[in-house]
C-alpha cells in the first residue's frame, strides 16, 4: 500500500554536459549544455534511462479516475491488475462500490463486459485504433499505467538533450512526431505523439511521484488520447499501489449477456 506519506527516494540527476567557450573579447568562461553527436553517448544514455524505468512481474493499482468517452464523463473508480507482457484487467466501480463494467486487454484482444446493460464486447487489439493512432500497442498502455516511456521511442533514432536537470528525446515513430521530457529522477514526466495532418494525438502528464515497493511511480496519471472526432481521456489518481503480489484476473461472460454494437 502506498501512501503519500512515505519517505521519496532521493536520485540522483544525471548533470547536463557542458562544453567550455572562450574568445579575447570574453574574459569569463561560459557554460552552455550540449549533446555530443557521437553514438556511444547515445547508446549510454539510453542504458541509464531504461534502468530507471519500473521493472515488475505483477501490478496492482486503485484510482480515483475521472473517465470522458467522447464527451460521456463518469467519475469512477478503476482497479487495474497488470501481468507484465501478458495482460491488463480492469474493474470499473461507482458510487457505493458497485462494479458497473470489467475489462481484459492482451496484446492481441479486448475485451469488456458491462454489467449494467447486460452487454459484451469481444474485438482485437485493433479495436483501440478507433481512439489511437496504430502506433499505440498492448506495451504503450501497460507502460503509460505505470508512467514508464514508450518502448519504441528508447532506441538509437532518438535525439536526447540535457536542460536545467530534464532530459528531452525527441524523433519520429513512422508518420507520428514524439516528445518525451524525463525529469531529475529520470522519471518521466511528460509525453506526446502526434500527427496534426491526421488528427491523430496522444498526451500524458505525470505527476506527484511517490516510492511503491522501492519502485518510485507518478500518483497522477492523465491521458489524452484523440483521433479525428473521439477522443477518450482519464485522469488517474492512484491511492493505492503494489507491485509483484500474487494476482487473479476474474473474467468471463454470463451467457444472458448479448454482444454490443
Amino acid at each position: 500500500m502506498v501512501s503519500c506519506k512515505a519517505r521519496k527516494k532521493v536520485i540522483t540527476p544525471i548533470a547536463p554536459i557542458t562544453t567550455t567557450i572562450s574568445s579575447p573579447e570574453v574574459t569569463n568562461t561560459v557554460k552552455i549544455p550540449t549533446t555530443p553527436p557521437d553514438l556511444t553517448y547515445l547508446k549510454n544514455q539510453l542504458v541509464i534511462i531504461k534502468s530507471h524505468q519500473v521493472n515488475f512481474n505483477t501490478f496492482s493499482g486503485r484510482a480515483g479516475t475521472k473517465l470522458d468517452v467522447n464527451g460521456n464523463s463518469n467519475d469512477v473508480t478503476l482497479n487495474i491488475r497488470i501481468s507484465h507482457d501478458k495482460k491488463i484487467w480492469v474493474s470499473v466501480t461507482a458510487l457505493l462500490g458497485i462494479e458497473v463494467a470489467r475489462a481484459l486487454i492482451t496484446p492481441d484482444s479486448i475485451k469488456i463486459i458491462n454489467k449494467l446493460q447486460g452487454l459484451y464486447l469481444k474485438k482485437p487489439f485493433s479495436y483501440i485504433y478507433q481512439y489511437a493512432s496504430r502506433q499505440v500497442n498492448y506495451k504503450t498502455i501497460e507502460s503509460l499505467l505505470v508512467g514508464n516511456a514508450m518502448p519504441e521511442i528508447l532506441t538509437e533514432n532518438t535525439t536526447i538533450r540535457s536542460d536545467m536537470g530534464n532530459m528531452s528525446l525527441t524523433g519520429n515513430l513512422q508518420d507520428l512526431v514524439y516528445s518525451l521530457i524525463l525529469g531529475t529522477n529520470l522519471r518521466v514526466t511528460q509525453f506526446n505523439l502526434s500527427n496534426v495532418a491526421a488528427g491523430q494525438a496522444l498526451l500524458v502528464n505525470n505527476s506527484s511521484f511517490i516510492q511503491a515497493s522501492n519502485r518510485l511511480v507518478p500518483s497522477q496519471i492523465d491521458i489524452l488520447s484523440t483521433i479525428g472526432d473521439k477522443k477518450i481521456q482519464a485522469n488517474l489518481r492512484y491511492n493505492k499501489v503494489e507491485f509483484d503480489q500474487q494476482l487473479d484476473f476474474p473474467f468471463n461472460i454470463p451467457e444472458r449477456y448479448a454482444p454490443a454494437d
